[in-house]
């Protein structure tokens, strides 16, 4: 047992396919740490999951009282006031954790508020390869923002605004803005199970509407398509190929980045110019989203990506 570390998993599921998997992790997982399971789901899902994970976990629906837009920071509030620990794992529910991995979190979460490891995938479909091209660039250019993340209670038990779409940046700026340290460690692999293929397009302009919160990446985005276009126009084909090498040579130094070529395969740095092609493109459909009333997301639309630092420093004052 890993003393001193709770783990709360948010989810909403609308068919079971994942769930024997999903199973035989929490059941590896129990007896490392203590397990808090928001459950949104269906009634008739609900209900199998509570009888699959007696004793497994601590398994619960999101409060009532919690009605933000999105739907996983209901589930993540539900958890943390449920928590016993001062000391949290965040994770989605295809994130698994090994337990060096547990080890590492509780160990960093000792000294700092909040800890950003790197998500990896397992298996690797060429989707997944596809995804982790933007992982790579990520890491070349600062960090990534994978799907499981620590905590210390204490920072975010007030709360955090879950009408975002953006929750995990949400989340990250809170802290620092409640002068909490925030802890980068992209030498942390943490293994992530890939989406299918249906759900990877699926959410293709919802990552591109992330953007919105950080006006930089906005900037090189917005800008690719008609690049590529005059490019194209004029058969520059070497401007072209020259682009696309430097994109390949900057997700490679972000492989490299703290020992990532042992969880990155090279084949996932060709697909870094295909990233930025689909990012350059979806960018577009995203802004067009922001102007006509916001992306669309678990029925409802959401209008802001994420609060700026500035704001949320100027809303605690």
């Amino acid at each position: 047992m890993t003393a001193g570390l709770d783990y709360v998993l948010p989810l909403r599921w609308e068919d079971d396919g994942g769930l024997a998997e999903l199973t035989a992790y929490l059941e590896w997982l129990s007896r490392r740490v203590r397990v808090i399971v928001v459950d949104g789901s269906p009634a008739p899902l609900f209900a199998r999951h509570a009888r699959l994970w007696r004793g497994l976990a601590e398994h619960v629906p999101p409060d009532p009282d919690l009605r933000y837009a999105n739907g996983k920071v209901n589930g993540v509030l539900t958890g943390l006031r449920r928590a016993r620990s001062d000391r949290v794992v965040l994770a989605d529910d295809d994130v698994r954790y090994d337990a060096a991995g547990l080890a590492a979190m509780e160990r960093l979460l000792k000294t700092c508020d909040l800890v950003r490891p790197q998500n990896h995938f397992r298996p690797l479909p060429w989707h997944a390869c596809w995804d982790t091209a933007r992982t790579l660039l990520n890491r070349a250019l600062g960090a990534d923002y994978p799907g499981t993340l620590g905590v210390r209670r204490a920072l975010v038990a007030e709360g955090y605004d879950g009408d975002v779409l953006f929750e995990n940046l949400e989340l990250i700026r809170t802290v620092r803005a409640r002068g909490g340290l925030v802890r980068d460690a992209p030498w942390l692999y943490v293994r992530r199970v890939p989406c299918t293929a249906r759900r990877f397009w699926s959410q293709r302009v919802r990552q591109a509407y992330d953007d919105l919160a950080q006006p930089w990446r906005l900037a090189w985005s917005l800008p690719v398509l008609p690049v590529v276009g005059v490019c194209a126009a004029r058969r520059a084909h070497r401007a072209l190929a020259a682009g696309g090498l430097l994109v390949v040579l900057l997700a490679e130094a972000g492989r490299r980045r703290a020992g990532g070529r042992a969880v990155f395969p090279a084949c996932t740095s060709l697909f870094a110019p295909v990233w930025v092609l689909e990012r350059g493109v979806c960018s577009w459909l995203a802004l067009g989203a922001a102007v006509t009333g916001g992306v669309p997301y678990a029925g409802r639309r959401l209008r802001r990506a994420a609060h700026s630092l500035r704001h949320l420093r100027a809303a605690l004052r």
